[in-house]
């Protein structure tokens, strides 16, 4: 199958991957920030979910577990969600749009779905959001490199050794920075030290809305005022 992606974007050359000082922090937090994503009680929300369905997808190297904290939380406050249920995230596949398709489908929901996608996960959102946008009620991602160069982070040599190609020839069809034909919230963090915030961010034009957070690229799924804001985006 033929590979393409979006070449980086030229208002963002010259964008780096974060400070080493910033990937030193997620270093040091990442065995705590991992426990409380997967087993941290869940955190109360103010919002009432009625039942709308929400699909989260994990990032690279991530799987259901991983989401856990925020799916508890969200499902006690009456969001019907669920997770992607492929196992571990080893990067994108050529098989993976339809396999995200038929989750959609087994969640057995006649609404449109709120897909949710943290890192990679939230640019395997977006993509699917564009295939099939009669489907998706919005796309929120945190900390998603969608925008400018595949290579401002400090993922990218991981991935490719890992998912077996290069991170901007992916064994699929996409243009990373174009916006899905849904709402499609950005949540981005200065703080992030795995992906330039930049990328994160996104221009006017690719996404509808860019939020900041306050919080390191593992805190994005974990911390509770992430967990909060996130929560309301689903609902407003």
């Amino acid at each position: 199958m033929s590979r393409a992606i979006a070449l980086p974007d030229s208002r963002a050359i010259g964008v780096a991957a974060p400070s080493r000082a910033l990937l030193a922090g997620e270093v040091r937090a990442f065995l705590h920030m991992r426990w409380v994503a997967a087993f941290g009680r869940p955190v109360p929300l103010a919002v009432q979910g009625e039942g709308r369905p929400v699909l989260v997808l994990p990032g690279f190297l991530a799987s259901d577990n991983t989401t856990a904290r925020l799916r508890r939380s969200l499902r006690n406050a009456g969001f019907a969600v669920h997770g992607w249920g492929l196992g571990r995230n080893l990067g994108v596949s050529a098989d993976m749009l339809d396999a995200i398709d038929r989750r959609v489908a087994a969640i057995g929901d006649t609404r449109p779905v709120t897909l949710i996608g943290w890192s990679l996960g939230g640019l395997i959102a977006r993509e699917y959001a564009k295939r099939a946008p009669d489907r998706v009620n919005r796309v929120i991602t945190m900390g998603s490199p969608f925008s400018g160069d595949p290579r401002a982070n400090n993922a990218w040599r991981m991935y490719e050794r890992i998912a077996g190609h290069p991170v901007d020839r992916p064994p699929v069809e996409c243009r990373l920075n174009e916006k899905p034909a849904v709402p499609t919230i950005a949540c981005w963090s200065a703080r992030d030290g795995v992906v330039a915030p930049a990328c994160a961010r996104g221009q006017d034009g690719e996404r509808d809305m860019a939020l900041e957070f306050d919080c390191t690229h593992m805190a994005f799924i974990a911390d509770p005022k992430a967990i909060r804001t996130i929560a309301r985006l689903i609902v407003d």
